[in-house]
């Protein structure tokens, strides 16, 4: 074993950086750490050679310093792939040892005081070690490793050099200048490689001895270095000069776009379609998505009118309608989002790319609650002032004023921008314009005068912090397993929830009592009653009693009623009208006292002294005291539940929509078939919604909103009975006062409307309804409705009923139901757990820090702030790498068939992001194949001329065609992306192109041209296919090619996919062979034994393809009868053939059978030890299930190892 001679030094990064390089290898030398001789570290003395680290391979062989031992520790695919990544990972190497070491210690030295220096030194030495990191940080904005698209030795030569001024000199301020080296210092050192020699890393969090300047802080310059910064401005300047006169000359402006190397500047001129500069040598998603959008935008790409003269012309293709979800104004759009975008994009391009006339509409939400409390909070913060201080006019404009300035809005519209949403902006709506606010108040005075829409005084869900009612289905219920602490706004101390006390009332003009249970202690306040079930045994002899209220002396009836379960708790249940859904009905039905005792800010009222005044949750301990002190307590005990006690239930006058007709049509519909929702599990959720639906409460006491078109009437005469808030009849609508009578004085409604009222509106008020025009005859119904599931009757059943009371049509013919996306773990998206994740940020890449830095610009307690911290820095320990638009879209629109929610791990997004860079490289080398002087023919249609392999890949194409267009039918996404990952990485990527490589290099004229045409037809239709998901990169490299007329669909190959699949089933025994005895580079020589005679002739016409494939020497078929040559390695490839490939002459089969015997003795070993403990009396009943699947798989993969190794043994045994 060869054995590693290290100095001691723990902070020695030059030790570092050889033992990361030995841990990427399969087995690690002897490490052996040296003495210290005073200052000087030497090597033993049998080594010749003066410096450390060094390496003793084999006795008396000897390599010292870091960079050989380096680089003969570590395996080769980290010194680079081929002539080119060799040199470049060299060139990096050199780089770090020359300029990027010398310079981190420096600056961490005069960092540590290790030296003596002035400041203006020391300064001086941070200047030294900007300079390399702002080179690192220019190459590495579009790249995540240094050299590859995996670590290689060039970044754990410069991670390791680096090691020092991060953990000691470059402080958040510093570290903020270099976020990409940040980036990918992060992924590097948290890589299982480096943790394993490094351990957790800790970043510096304030330099030491001032080294590195603040931010806004120049470093002291010395008078050298301004004299060479100047002469080096002078230069630039001359060089500007220059180059504006040249484009003078040329007579145009070119918009320069920067390539991932750094080097390369893309003219682009005068648009992004004229593609005539080279390809760099990677993709990168910078380079790619910088520019197309704004092209397609100029170009009216997504305005329905493109190729036509009106909206209203008919075309015979058809027409695609689809409204987004319209987001919140003052939100920013997250990962849910994305993936709603990402279908409905993808959705959008496919009609388009169909010729139909297609809209996709844009629009924003003015999320009235969201909105009014930002603006609330703003006020308080900014001037001191509540929105009462102001006014509600006042309030209202400088809410205005906010939406108007606000960077929320454009911020959401620039986010689907950088998602690629082919939105026609031009008809972006916002729910509070004129135009759809005037639709609001048409459908609120049509329904209000039909009688749909009404006023009454209810209970309703109460927000005693909003100051405002709440819907129902908008309540967050939260799971309580027993006890729990929970923080409520405006209490300093967390509320006890979820536990249920028991006390007892005392029966009128008796001792007896009736033991009742509460999660709400302090409502019994406002008790009006006791109820007990009718037929329950128990209380026969006090139905039509009374039980006395002990700190009202309220006389309260015991009542009888079904509702009441007699197995929960004692049987009897107390009855609070005025502040229980459930009580209120009870109430109703026999007649009892309302009796409100809590007030819209949560304070307690109509109850005697301590507790009047009160906040409702003080007064929880406040009346169990009392309860005790009187001896009516029983017992506390836990109460798991789901728990929504921060509402209060209030008794409140609003207006409600009557549904019960609304949502029998909306039902029928579906029941029909006229409107098909998918996936069609959901209409099961869809008809109990409908079947058992409440009236909708549609008002809300805010100031931010559509204002409620209603007046209340007061009539100017003494004789009139003046009329009651809550009553119906003294209310009416109108668009205005001037319609009122002259005796009647009106007063409008302070409400506004629900927010859901006006996105219920949101498919035909976009288009000017009730105002008729020619966008809302072509437009309204739309054709599709796609959206989260979670919001299916948040919004989706609203609109449903609304369009059809109003406009007497359906709104959509479809709704399709997205899944719900959560993080990796399965968890619910959200802020205080820190994995609420910008779509931008996958896209562009992000830090740790910067995640960081984005909660504390949020509203999180410090608490949750923390908390959020830790889940980032589990989730994302070296930050977000970049992925790219593309890659976020394909992965998410992959993701969704897993069901109704999607765990979403960043990993498989990087994992697209790499198949872009394969598409990229492929279609360089197609490109660089076809020629400059490639003109493709007119069509797709075979020439007659084609291979085998060509005719294959063309099949291979035509079912790709074929899956996508019905997987598009059957909004299968996963379908369509499974379609087209396979076809362009395993069988374009993997097969053909490889196949292709000796017939441009050796192939006949004739061959040539047949394989360039079908190469071109597979590029085309294969772009083509890719661009509803992976709009950017397919554009880029679709125009890159050549033109022609739009393709025709491809027609199948029959009889052609057997024989290639057989071939590549005789390439995949072939490389399991190669795999098996380790020949990367030799080509050995493979025979082919068929078992009849159609085998031998497919694996004839196949052979120089399976010799291509399979990097094979000679491929023969051997004859009926023939034998194939001694020392061969078998493997069988089918039922109809078995592979034999040459290994005799190639290997050297003693040394192979004694490291096969190693490993043989190590397999028993471990199979013996899994059985004794499998075996032992206890396994099955004390180690967990998950630990004995484990144990069985691990027996299972050693056995199968030591059959292959056994079996390589036996084969090499045949060769002596």
């Amino acid at each position: 074993m060869p054995t590693l001679y290290l100095s001691p030094h723990p902070e020695n990064f030059q030790n570092h950086r050889v033992l990361i390089a030995a841990h990427y290898a399969p087995t690690l030398p002897e490490v052996v750490e040296l003495p210290e001789q005073g200052l000087l570290l030497q090597p033993p003395a049998s080594c010749p050679l003066p410096k450390l680290p060094a390496l003793e391979s084999r006795p008396g062989v000897w390599v010292s310093g870091p960079a050989a031992v380096a680089h003969l520790l570590c395996p080769e695919r980290l010194r680079g792939q081929g002539p080119a990544g060799c040199a470049l990972v060299q060139q990096w190497v050199s780089y770090a040892e020359g300029e990027i070491a010398p310079a981190a210690c420096a600056a961490a030295f005069s960092a540590l005081g290790l030296v003596e220096q002035s400041k203006q030194v020391r300064s001086g030495r941070w200047l030294s070690c900007t300079w390399p990191l702002a080179v690192l940080d220019g190459h590495l904005k579009l790249r995540t490793y240094l050299a590859a698209e995996a670590v290689t030795l060039a970044d754990v030569t410069v991670a390791c050099a680096l090691l020092l001024p991060y953990k000691y000199v470059l402080d958040p301020p510093s570290r903020a200048v270099y976020p990409n080296v940040t980036r990918w210092f992060l992924t590097c050192v948290n890589q299982p490689q480096f943790q394993a020699v490094l351990g957790p890393v800790k970043l510096c969090e304030q330099a030491r001895g001032g080294s590195a300047p603040g931010p806004g802080e120049a470093p002291v310059k010395s008078a050298s270095q301004l004299k060479k910064e100047a002469k080096k401005k002078e230069k630039l300047e001359k060089f500007q000069q220059k180059k504006e006169k040249s484009q003078q000359q040329q007579g145009e402006v070119r918009e320069m776009r920067p390539d991932p190397g750094g080097f390369l500047l893309r003219p682009l001129s005068p648009s992004p379609a004229d593609v005539t500069g080279p390809m760099p040598d990677a993709y990168s998603p910078q380079y790619v998505e910088a520019a197309w959008y704004p092209w397609w935008e100029s170009q009216g790409f997504f305005k329905p009118e493109y190729g036509r003269q009106c909206v209203s012309e008919p075309n015979p293709k058809g027409l695609f309608m689809m409204c987004i979800p319209p987001p919140n104004v003052t939100g920013s759009l997250h990962l849910g989002h994305a993936l709603t975008n990402a279908i409905q994009d993808a959705l959008t391009r496919w009609h388009r790319m169909r010729g139909e006339t297609t809209l996709w509409n844009p629009g924003c939400d003015h999320a009235g609650i969201a909105t009014q409390v930002v603006v609330e909070k703003k006020l308080w913060r900014e001037r001191g002032q509540t929105r009462h201080d102001l006014g509600r006019e006042a309030f209202v404009r400088e809410v205005w004023k906010m939406e108007r300035t606000s960077e929320k809005g454009d911020r959401i519209y620039h986010q689907l921008r950088k998602l690629g949403s082919s939105m026609d902006w031009d008809r972006a709506c916002f729910t509070m314009d004129p135009k759809l606010s005037y639709a609001v108040q048409e459908a609120f005075i049509r329904l209000h005068e039909e009688g749909v829409i009404y006023r009454s005084k209810r209970l309703v869900n109460w927000s005693c912090t909003l100051h405002s009612a709440i819907s129902d289905i908008e309540v967050d219920k939260k799971e309580l397993s027993g006890r729990t602490l929970l923080p409520v706004p405006g209490y300093k101390d967390k509320v006890e929830f979820g536990v249920l006390v028991s006390f007892a009332y005392k029966l009128e003009d008796s001792d007896e009592e009736v033991v009742v249970a509460t999660t709400r202690v302090e409502t019994m306040l406002g008790d009006a009653a006791v109820a007990v079930h009718p037929q329950d045994p128990r209380y026969q002899h006090l139905h039509g009693k009374h039980v006395l209220h002990p700190f009202t002396g309220r006389r309260m009836p015991i009542v009888c009623d079904d509702f009441v379960d007699m197995g929960f708790g004692t049987g009897a249940v107390k009855i609070t009208p005025a502040h229980d859904h459930n009580d209120y009905e009870v109430g109703q039905r026999h007649g009892l006292d309302y009796v409100t005792i809590i007030d819209d800010s949560g304070c307690l009222i109509n109850v005697p002294p301590p507790f009047l005044g009160m906040k409702r949750f003080e007064a929880r301990g406040a009346v169990l005291e009392a309860l005790k002190q009187k001896g009516l307590f029983k017992e506390v005990k836990d109460n798991p539940c789901r728990s929504k006690d921060v509402v209060e239930p209030l008794l409140k006058p609003q207006w409600y929509v009557r549904c019960e007709g609304l949502a029998r049509g909306a039902a029928d519909a579906v029941r029909r078939g006229e409107l098909r929702i998918l996936p069609p599990f959901h209409c099961k959720t869809w008809f109990q919604w409908m079947d058992n639906i409440r009236d909708w409460c549609i008002s809300r006491q805010l100031w931010w909103g559509h204002r409620v078109p209603a007046y209340f009437v007061t009539v100017d005469d003494p004789s009139v009975p003046p009329g009651e808030d809550m009553d119906g009849q003294y209310w009416v609508s109108g668009r205005s006062e001037e319609e009122a009578k002259d005796k009647i004085s009106l007063r409008q409604d302070d409400d506004v409307l629900d927010t859901w009222f006006s996105s219920g509106l949101f498919p035909f008020s976009i288009f000017g309804w009730p105002n008729a025009s020619e966008d809302l005859q072509v437009f309204y119904p739309g054709t599709l409705l796609e959206t989260g599931h979670d919001i299916l009757f948040f919004w989706v059943a609203r609109m449903v009923m609304l369009g059809l009371k109003l406009t007497g049509k359906l709104p959509f013919r479809e709704v399709y139901l997205h899944a719900v996306v959560r993080d990796a773990h399965g968890r619910k998206m959200s802020k205080s757990l820190g994995n609420v994740i910008d779509p931008l940020d996958v896209i562009s890449g992000i830090t740790l820090e910067g995640l960081h830095a984005q909660l504390l610009e949020s509203n999180l307690e410090p608490a949750e702030v923390e908390r959020a911290r830790q889940g980032q820095k589990s989730d994302y320990p070296a930050g977000i790498p970049e992925c790219g638009t593309d890659a976020l879209r394909f992965a998410l629109c992959a993701y969704t068939s897993q069901g109704r929610d999607i765990n979403l791990d960043v990993n498989r997004i990087l994992g697209y992001r790499h198949f872009c860079n394969k598409l990229w490289n492929a279609t360089k080398f197609a490109v660089r194949s076809l020629g400059a002087e490639f003109q493709p023919p007119p069509g797709p249609e075979p020439s007659g001329a084609e291979s085998l392999i060509d005719r294959w890949i063309l099949s291979r194409l035509s079912l790709a065609v074929e899956l996508s267009d019905a997987g598009f039918r059957a909004y299968d996404f996963p379908g369509v992306t499974t379609a087209i990952y396979n076809f362009w990485l395993y069988e374009l990527c993997d097969v053909y192109l490889e196949c292709l490589k000796p017939v441009f290099a050796e192939g006949e004229a004739a061959a040539v041209v047949a394989a360039r045409c079908t190469l071109y037809t597979c590029l085309d239709a294969g772009l083509r296919l890719l661009s509803p998901f992976m709009p950017f990169v397919s554009e880029e490299l679709f125009q890159r090619l050549p033109r022609r007329a739009p393709p025709v669909l491809l027609g199948g190959t029959g009889g052609l996919e057997g024989s290639v699949e057989f071939s590549l089933g005789i390439v995949r025994a072939v490389r399991s062979l190669r795999a098996d005895y380790s020949l990367t580079r030799t080509r050995a020589d493979c025979f082919l034994q068929c078992l009849d005679s159609g085998a031998a002739d497919a694996a004839s016409r196949c052979s120089a393809y399976i010799r291509s494939l399979s990097s094979s020497g000679l491929v023969r078929v051997l004859g009926p009868g023939e034998a194939p040559p001694a020392g061969c390695a078998v493997a069988v490839a089918s039922d109809k053939c078995t592979v034999h490939l040459l290994l005799k002459g190639l290997i050297d089969a003693e040394k192979e059978i004694a490291k096969l015997s190693g490993k043989q003795g190590e397999l028993q070993k471990q199979i013996d030890r899994l059985r004794e403990r499998m075996e032992t009396p206890d396994y099955g009943t004390k180690v967990p299930p998950k630990v004995q699947e484990s144990d069985a798989a691990k027996l299972q993969q050693s056995q199968t190892e030591l059959q292959k190794v056994t079996e390589a043994m036996e084969t090499f045994q045949r060769m002596i």
